[in-house]
């Protein structure tokens, strides 16, 4: 129950009782239990979205959905995906790393922070009201399995980092638990499109990995961040795609 905690309190903003934030070593040693936290965040986003679809209209009751989901998180991802962003524009790795490292955010993360949130609004609103409770449980759940996975598959970009405090902490079966556990909780709650929504997101932070792993020389606890982003969009957008084509 340790690692449930020290991920509770890492992964959001909610006063769990006991000593403050962990340290990252000990998050990598948790971070099979990431899809447990995620899940609980699910229902809680889950049954906000209820209650804002019988108050307010579609938009409305999305957008305040959305701002529940990053309050609760802290901005924690976002602020990954923003510095990964601006650091792109580096000259050089050395650069890059370094610009990351930078408090204030440039022109391109505050772009794509403006465009990831107006996607995830819009795709919530879309969706069939019938499936928005299994996909704002599936996507929490399903992308805090990725960090295991992209902490095993790539190694940090700095021997001193947020990355490979991480890697060295993470056990090895937390990749294989924390994607049994995620894709349990998908099939239950999409069934089929669930599937094909996680394929789709963890591809899609695999793919976004290995080209910021390339970009850097390896992961930061930044890129971890941005996976997650990329991994809950990705699980939205597909099963707003898959139930459009079908209907």
């Amino acid at each position: 129950m340790s690692g449930l905690l020290a991920a509770a309190r890492f992964l959001t903003i909610v006063p769990f009782p006991g000593r403050g934030h962990a340290r990252v070593e000990a998050l990598g040693r948790s971070a099979a239990w990431f899809p447990v936290v995620g899940a609980g965040l699910g229902v809680v986003l889950a049954g906000a979205e209820r209650v804002a679809s019988w108050l307010f209209p579609p938009l409305l009751a999305a957008l305040l959905t959305v701002t529940l989901w990053k309050l609760l998180t802290g901005g924690l991802h976002l602020d990954g995906l923003a510095d990964c962003l601006d650091g792109m524009a580096g000259r050089d790795r050395e650069h890059r790393l370094a610009i990351m490292r930078d408090s204030r955010i440039g022109s391109f993360g505050a772009i794509g922070l403006i465009l990831m949130l107006l996607l995830e609004v819009v795709a919530v609103a879309e969706l069939p009201p019938e499936a928005r409770g299994g996909v704002l449980l599936s996507a929490p759940v399903l992308a805090r399995a990725t960090p295991a996975l992209l902490g095993r598959l790539f190694p940090p970009a700095r021997p001193d980092g947020q990355g490979a405090a991480f890697h060295a902490g993470l056990g090895r079966a937390a990749p294989a638990v924390a994607l049994a556990v995620a894709l349990a909780a998908v099939l239950l709650a999409l069934g089929w499109p669930g599937v094909a929504a996680a394929a789709a997101a963890l591809g899609a932070a695999v793919a976004v990995a290995a080209v910021l792993a390339r970009r850097l020389g390896g992961v930061t606890g930044d890129v971890l961040g941005a996976a997650i982003e990329i991994a809950e969009l990705t699980v939205l957008l597909t099963v707003s795609a898959w139930t459009y084509v079908r209907s």
